[in-house]
């Protein structure tokens, strides 16, 4: 807490250490077919300033609830081939 008063590091500082952590780790496993980009620090802090932007988004919505339904499911568990 006194380093912080001193040179105003921290929480932020913290949350990217932990997102190059995880962004290394999530890359190594990653499947190159599926997703050829590789993450970053700030895919991996999702309640960053950098998705502010992104938690904008209209939802998708569908008149037929079976179809919404199925449009969840999809986007939730996708099936590898």
């Amino acid at each position: 807490m006194a380093s912080y008063q001193v040179d105003q590091r921290g929480g932020v500082y913290d949350d990217l250490r932990a997102g190059a952590i995880a962004s290394t780790i999530a890359n190594i496993h990653r499947d190159r077919k599926a997703r050829s980009e590789p993450f970053g620090c700030f895919d991996m802090t999702p309640w960053s300033e950098h998705h502010a932007a992104a938690n904008d988004a209209e939802p998708v919505l569908l008149d037929d609830p079976e179809e919404q339904a199925k449009l969840i499911e999809r986007v939730m568990f996708p099936r590898r081939e």
